[in-house]
């Protein structure tokens, strides 16, 4: 496999992994389980787009068409992963307080007849702009470190 590739995957599993120390950091427990889920910070999105970027670049040039490339689509993944797909997890958090609301007022009203989700949308899907920033430095770190020690 190239060594973008593995720079890339690098960067996605080191900002997985660093999951585990920022959620600790947030709550005081020790738990494995951010590793596997999506959000959080550093976003492993950003971290593996921002270091194939950052590699390409040191690689090939800052003129270069495979760097327009790597960075346009580090864009476009950024963008959406603290846009809509942050978006998308704060509604899925308002239709989980609907059902839980629902749930209640059937309770009190016998005429309403109501069947409740048997499992809760997941609303970590996206990033805050800060998680997105978090990724994209740690890439950045990750694509120069990995292109000065390639020795092409």
């Amino acid at each position: 496999m190239n060594r973008g590739i593995w720079t890339a995957l690098s960067g996605i599993g080191i900002a997985q992994g660093l999951k585990v120390f920022t959620y600790k950091g947030l709550t005081g427990k020790w738990d494995w389980k951010p590793i596997f889920q999506t959000g959080g910070m550093p976003s492993s999105h950003s971290a593996g787009v921002s270091a194939l970027a950052t590699y390409v670049a040191a690689k090939k040039g800052l003129d270069s068409t495979d760097t327009a490339l790597a960075v346009i689509f580090g864009i476009i993944v950024m963008y959406d992963a603290q846009g809509i797909r942050r978006h998308t997890g704060e509604i899925a958090k308002i239709v989980n307080d609907i059902d839980a609301d629902i749930e209640v007022l059937s309770g009190h009203m016998p005429g309403l007849f109501h069947v409740k989700q048997e499992k809760e949308l997941n609303e970590l899907l996206g990033h805050q702009p800060a998680e997105v920033a978090g990724g994209a430095l740690l890439g950045i770190i990750i694509g120069l470190v990995s292109s000065w020690l390639d020795p092409d």
